[in-house]
């Protein structure tokens, strides 16, 4: 795939606007925001490799990789990631099947744009409390926020919320499972699990805590499959019906976990993205052992936000995108399949099965287009 490179050649609590007789903020004047969102960051023993090599041999440098996708994710008011994988120290990484990354990940995420990241997975807790300590710190470390795991109670029960242009955004995030580890003894609160009652109850929360929006992510599905899972689909269409008065509970739905794209689509009146895919990962394998190029493949969600006419009323998606872009193994990098198939890369074939799977639920009737 190196052809395709060459044909290319601070959480806040309060909100300071005036609020009206009940208490609800007052509408942000003027503009709405932008919201990327990218799936799965998958270190294998290949991706750190290359991450050496790009550093010169000496420590490792992942913002090369990220280079081909930064001038979407930098654009935006808002850029979350999935970090599905736990740090390692002291030069001891590894890849699959228990993953210890590099932390030089961490300020390559930053370097790239992208202000926050879920990092509930099912791989979460694979150096267990001090893999999900390290993780932590290091994105602290490099400026960026984080949600679904925590190395404190305090931490576990808090709410994040990051500024995204006018509004307050809420990010929260939910894994279906650890791989079968359970979590650590006395610490349940070091890795979120999915369950329908706490995610609505900590919806709610971060309203009452400001959040004009609420994005929640969930690693979720079964791996390999195009088509959501009748769980997947069963939790979108009953937290989406979620409301408390006149808006709902939860504004964005961004699912990751299925190695492969899967369909956009709007429940309820809300965008649920049941897969972005992979962002980075080595060459990937299906459940039946097959190199599976799908493994490779994903795409940045991109919803641009209106705000509300009235106080206390709904931010709407005014525009929905998405923007579809692989892995190029053989080079190392994440590639934008529109930018380099501009410019003459043979990639249209994955380009329009991206496509296909994204709206194979109709998501183009509710306004969903291809971004570049």
């Amino acid at each position: 795939m190196t052809a395709i490179l060459a044909a290319a050649a601070a959480c806040q609590a309060r909100d300071d606007r005036p609020a009206d007789r009940a208490g609800n903020p007052a509408p942000a004047a003027g503009r709405g925001f932008t919201l990327v969102a990218s799936g799965d960051i998958v270190p294998h023993d290949s991706v750190i490799d290359r991450a050496r090599f790009d550093a010169g041999g000496a420590g490792y440098d992942f913002r090369p990789m990220f280079e081909g996708i930064r001038p979407v994710v930098s654009r935006a008011d808002l850029a979350l990631c999935h970090m599905e994988t736990v740090y390692g120290a002291d030069g001891l990484y590894t890849g699959y099947p228990v993953f210890k990354s590099p932390p030089e990940i961490a300020p390559a995420v930053a370097a790239t744009g992208y202000d926050g990241c879920s990092t509930a997975s099912n791989h979460s807790l694979d150096d267990g409390a001090a893999g999900v300590q390290r993780t932590l710190d290091a994105l602290d470390g490099a400026g960026v926020r984080h949600a679904g795991t925590a190395r404190t109670q305090a931490e576990g029960s808090a709410i994040t919320l990051m500024r995204a242009g006018p509004a307050q955004v809420a990010h929260l995030a939910y894994t279906y499972d650890t791989n079968g580890i359970p979590l650590p003894e006395g610490q349940p609160w070091t890795v979120n699990l999915i369950d329908e009652g706490r995610i609505l109850a900590d919806a709610k929360a971060a309203r009452q805590a400001g959040a004009d929006v609420v994005v929640v992510s969930l690693h979720w599905g079964t791996e390999w499959q195009d088509a959501p899972d009748d769980r997947q689909v069963t939790l979108a269409r009953a937290l989406t019906a979620s409301r408390t008065g006149d808006r709902p509970d939860i504004d964005l739905i961004l699912g990751t976990h299925a190695h492969v794209p899967q369909a956009y689509e709007k429940v309820n009146g809300t965008w649920v993205v049941y897969g972005m895919g992979d962002q980075v990962a080595g060459e990937m394998f299906n459940n039946a052992g097959a190199r599976d190029p799908r493994g490779n493949q994903s795409t940045v969600a991109r919803f641009t936000f209106a705000p509300p006419a009235k106080a206390g009323g709904r931010w709407e998606v005014r525009k929905a995108e998405f923007v579809p872009q692989m892995y190029d193994v053989d080079a190392g990098r994440v590639v934008n399949l529109n930018q380099v198939l501009a410019q003459g890369a043979a990639v249209e074939g994955v380009r329009d099965r991206i496509r296909d799977v994204v709206l194979s639920r109709g998501a183009a009737k509710d306004g969903l287009v291809m971004g570049e």
